[in-house]
């Protein structure tokens, strides 16, 4: 900034500050606070002077400036922060993304061995979470064709050779329990 672009500001600063302050006082109810926004507002101001000085009505340019820190003021201290113990904090431990990629190829393997009635059963229902009416009604079948064809198809996965690989101690899931009065 120039000796003159500073004596400028100088100048502007002094003749607004006790407008500015009330201003924000009128926005914070505190003195102290008001006082703080409007330095900070003029902070800004000097920030970018060159923008402000060419602004149609540099007042109004400079009063918009106090009133969003005054909002972003409110937004800060919305959340409050809790400190933590050290072991609050979550385990810093990431699951290695690649050891998804062999299960996800063995699944998809085995379910292209499914007989095309079943695959589609069993990707509606277990992977696209619908419901067995939705799913009879998407392929124009009873809920209770669909619930045959969904045993047939996990049947034949859980005896399926490829994710018996991916899972050596055969601890795969197995059939989930219901819950009465539940819907499947």
């Amino acid at each position: 900034m120039s000796a003159s672009d500073r004596a400028q500001f100088d100048e502007f600063m002094a003749s607004r500050w006790p407008g500015l302050v009330r201003l924000a006082f009128g926005l914070t109810g505190d003195r102290w606070l008001a006082e703080d926004l409007a330095q900070t507002a003029l902070a800004s101001a000097y920030a970018a002077w060159w923008r402000v000085r060419r602004a149609d009505d540099p007042d109004a340019y400079v009063r918009r400036i106090l009133i969003n820190a005054s909002k972003s003021r409110f937004r800060r201290h919305r959340l409050t922060e809790q400190p933590s113990e050290p072991g609050d904090l979550p385990d810093p431990e990431v699951a290695d993304p690649a050891a998804d990629v062999g299960e996800r190829s063995a699944l998809l393997t085995a379910l292209a061995e499914l007989p095309p009635r079943q695959r589609i059963v069993v990707v509606l229902r277990y992977v696209e979470d619908m419901t067995d009416a939705q799913v009879g009604a998407l392929l124009g079948c009873s809920a209770g064709t669909v619930r045959s064809q969904a045993a047939r198809g996990l049947a034949k996965l859980r005896a399926s050779e490829r994710l018996a690989e991916q899972d050596p101690s055969g601890t795969a899931p197995r059939r989930q329990q219901e819950v009465p009065g539940e819907p499947r």
